[in-house]
């Protein structure tokens, strides 16, 4: 894809967020996987287990080396396995014709991998055609995912040359979606768009998560992009060992160990700010001391989003406003100091008291250290 065109207007609407799919979706277990290419000393993944739970979005992070879309490729057998097994649903995917499973796996890549000559619609109607879809069916599939993704019918018969960079990526996801699997794979997706179509194509396809619920693997090497997409976060080092799997925000909080610390970035303070939305906050009432000027932001932008207002404004309170322009509350630089505060005192009483358990997890999380993570 060439950036030159991403910057086009996407149009008003994206990904659509009304309608309810009827949709299905795996558990994925990793269980001991490794991967070593003949002549290589090191493996390219190394005893690698993790498991993601029906729904939810795993993003894979790591520097360059760490064998993140090596592990994916090895998901839908693109590429074979050394040792250990991959379960989806319950079943081995080594006991599954390759074809076949590829066929029930979406894929997603940065350059949307779109065929040419084809059309929108027959495009998103690939996979539903090498299953033997009936016709009546695949064009009421097309139909339906095209409406999701937010073009307008008649898009259906253009050919990916005609539309903007972000509008054949959502033709991928559509393509990918088309025969409802249960897993998808999306292997930096966003990475060759501009930044400015690439956040919005980010709420976008959060946005469409809330409604499809699949099963997600995601790759990308910005750990801004993995807190923000990622239910869970893998965290990988050189050869595909797992340092820290974990939510985003207990890797921001409790980072298994320095080198995780220091993959995070050392402004992980700010970085949570980016997982609470305003209106989770206590704010201040309207007339307490703490007045807004004219900045105002809604009450479901992130507390991150809010302090570049607030900072933007020279540091006045901003109004925090619902879907009907009605004002709940204030925020000021003093409630965001107050909630950093809080998770801080809350993480050092964890520490203290010995609720996080001797591999680094604070009890009841969904969490899996590397042995040296753990010493």
């Amino acid at each position: 894809m060439n950036t030159a065109d991403t910057a086009q207007n996407e149009g008003s609407s994206g990904f659509a967020k009304s309608g309810e799919l009827e949709s299905k979706a795996a558990e994925l277990e990793l269980r001991n996987v490794s991967k070593r290419y003949d002549g290589q000393r090191e493996p390219a993944i190394g005893d690698l287990s993790l498991t993601v739970p029906a729904g939810e979005v795993c993003v894979l992070v790591g520097p360059s080396g760490s064998g993140k879309t090596t592990a994916m490729r090895l998901i839908n057998r693109m590429i074979s396995i050394s040792s250990g097994d991959i379960l989806l649903g319950g079943r081995s995917v080594l006991q599954r014709d390759a074809r076949e499973l590829r066929r029930e796996i979406g894929y997603v890549i940065q350059q949307t991998g779109l065929f040419p000559h084809q059309t929108v619609g027959e495009n998103i109607a690939t996979v539903p055609g090498l299953l033997g879809w009936p016709k009546q069916r695949i064009a009421a599939r097309v139909h339906e995912l095209i409406e999701l993704i937010g073009l307008d019918p008649e898009m259906a018969g253009r050919y990916p040359a005609q539309l903007s960079g972000g509008q054949r990526q959502r033709v991928g996801v559509a393509r990918a979606l088309a025969a409802d699997p249960p897993l998808m794979l999306m292997d930096e997706p966003f990475g060759a768009i501009d930044p400015i179509n690439r956040s919005r194509l980010q709420d976008e396809f959060l946005a469409l998560q809330r409604t499809v619920k699949k099963t997600i693997v995601f790759v990308t090497h910005d750990i801004d992009e993995a807190i923000k997409m990622g239910d869970r976060i893998a965290i990988l080092r050189d050869g595909g060992r797992l340092a820290q799997y974990d939510t985003p925000r207990e890797i921001l909080i409790h980072p298994a160990d320095e080198f995780v610390a220091r993959f995070v970035g050392a402004d992980r303070g700010i970085k949570r700010l980016s997982l609470t939305a305003v209106g989770e906050l206590k704010l201040a009432a309207p007339g307490d001391g703490a007045e807004a000027g004219g900045a105002s932001v809604p009450a479901r932008a992130s507390v991150k989003d809010a302090l570049s207002v607030i900072l933007t404004a020279g540091g006045e309170a901003v109004s925090v406003i619902d879907t009907d322009g009605r004002v709940l509350g204030t925020l000021t630089l003093g409630v965001i100091e107050q909630m950093l505060a809080e998770e801080t005192a809350q993480a050092a009483h964890e520490a203290a008291s010995g609720v996080r358990h001797a591999d680094g997890a604070t009890a009841g999380a969904a969490v899996t250290r590397a042995p040296e993570a753990a010493a």
